[in-house]
C-alpha cells in the first residue's frame, strides 16, 4: 500500500499512483496559472478530475464551466481540455486516469 496525503504531495503536478489499468495524479495550480497555454488531450484515457480545494474554470471540449471545491468532472479520451484557477488561492485537484496517462514518474513543477 502506498499512501499519500494530498495537501502535503507538493505543488504543479505529479504521478501519486499507476497500476496495469489506472492512474492517480495531484495538480495544483496558484491563481491565473492554467495547465497550459492551449488544451491537451490523454488519447487513451479518460480522467476523471475532482477539485478539492480552490476554484477553476474548466474548458472540455466546447464547454467551459466554473468549478468549486467538491465539484468533478470525467474529461473523455480524445476530448480537448484545460484548466484554468481563476480563483484568489491555489486549487488542488486529484485525477484518475484510465488507463495510465503519463509515465509513472511524471512529475512537473
Amino acid at each position: 500500500m502506498h499512501l499519500t496525503h494530498i495537501f502535503a504531495a507538493g505543488s504543479g503536478f505529479r504521478v501519486l499512483d499507476t497500476t496495469d489499468r489506472s492512474q492517480t495524479g495531484l495538480l495544483t495550480l496558484e491563481p491565473g496559472e492554467a495547465t497550459g497555454e492551449k488544451p491537451s488531450r490523454h488519447e487513451d484515457s479518460d480522467q476523471t478530475l475532482i477539485l478539492l480545494a480552490g476554484e477553476l474554470r474548466a474548458e472540455i471540449g466546447d464547454e467551459k464551466e466554473t468549478m468549486e471545491d467538491g465539484d468533478a468532472v470525467l474529461v473523455p479520451a480524445k476530448t480537448p481540455h484545460r484548466f484554468v484557477n481563476t480563483g484568489k488561492s491555489r486549487a488542488t485537484t486529484f485525477s484518475v486516469y484510465a488507463k495510465p496517462a503519463f509515465p509513472a514518474d511524471k512529475e512537473s513543477k
